[in-house]
């Protein structure tokens, strides 16, 4: 096959673990997660962990994503594939930019701090069946509250639980994923546990997995 349509043809899901804090010049998230770490290293008696955040770069007949969770205030990019929005903390602290996070599905996006990711990347599927599902279930994400467990499954809601939600509901197997060695997952439970709970309608599943005109191609114009 010719070396540009073998490329073009080529699709896979690969997961970055990068630890928290990681491109954050002021060190707060980083300290914070730290205390967040040790608190309940404490209560459950054990050990402390390096903490971790999830993404993932996707690559489908050509063209390149990124899917990330990150906060609202964190970039000036104009185009950078925003899908949805959430609040941070406090369902009503919302309204302001500073207490939202997005949901990016951000084609010929970048990872800021994948220099700093851990035992990455980590290819997870290379079928453009399991891509593609993916890629158009970004926008469905269920929003809820970042940092609390509105959804009742005894872990708070964050950018794991996108990650962790998006490979289930796409048919990727997740239980052979782990976080770096001496490393933890925030968040990653809550989201299969809220992926199980969906069951998917025959019909339903096949749309999602033939629509690939939801998922924009390069020259589009996107959120």
């Amino acid at each position: 096959m010719h070396p540009q349509l073998d490329a073009f043809y080529r699709a896979s899901v690969d997961l970055f673990w990068l630890p928290l804090g990681a491109g954050d010049t002021l060190r707060v998230v980083k300290w914070n997660g730290r205390l967040y770490e040790a608190l309940i290293a404490r209560h459950e008696h054990r050990e402390r962990r390096d903490l971790y955040h999830s993404a993932l770069e996707v690559h489908l007949n050509g063209d390149r994503f990124v899917v990330e969770m990150v906060p609202s205030w964190d970039s000036t990019e104009r185009d950078r594939g925003v899908v949805a929005e959430g609040p941070v903390a406090l369902p009503r602290l919302g309204v302001s930019r500073l207490f939202r996070y997005e949901v990016r599905r951000w084609l010929g996006g970048v990872i800021p701090d994948i220099s700093e990711s851990v035992e990455s990347p980590v290819r997870l599927s290379s079928a453009a069946k399991q891509a593609r599902a993916l890629l158009n279930l970004v926008p469905e994400f269920p929003t809820a509250t970042w940092g609390r467990d509105e959804l009742r499954t005894g872990e708070m809601w964050n950018s794991n639980s996108l990650i962790s939600w998006l490979l289930a509901r796409s048919g990727h197997r997740t239980d052979n994923v782990r976080p770096p060695v001496h490393g933890r997952a925030p968040g990653w439970n809550a989201g299969l546990i809220v992926a199980a709970r969906s069951t998917i309608a025959t019909s339903s599943s096949s749309q999602v997995c033939g629509s690939f005109d939801t998922v924009p191609h390069a020259g589009q114009t996107r959120m």
